[in-house]
């Protein structure tokens, strides 16, 4: 578990890696994770921003909507 997060990123971080949400092959919407985590989805999106701005998640655009999966 990486140091320094808040509830929520935490929350998040656990709820992909327990899912199994670590690669790009393999990634989750912000509405399907955020059902996943039990959280509304403001609250994962901002789970989603703080790990990604820590470097433990990465956003990829695509078609529809972004996915996201763990870098650490």
């Amino acid at each position: 578990m990486p140091e320094g997060l808040s509830d929520r990123a935490e929350k998040v971080y656990n709820a992909m890696k327990q899912s199994g949400f670590t690669s790009e092959e393999k990634m989750i919407t912000a509405d399907k994770l955020a059902a996943i985590a039990k959280l509304p989805k403001g609250m994962a999106i901002q789970g989603l921003q703080e790990l990604e701005s820590k470097g433990f998640a990465k956003r990829k655009a695509r078609d529809k909507s972004a996915g996201y999966y763990l870098t650490q």
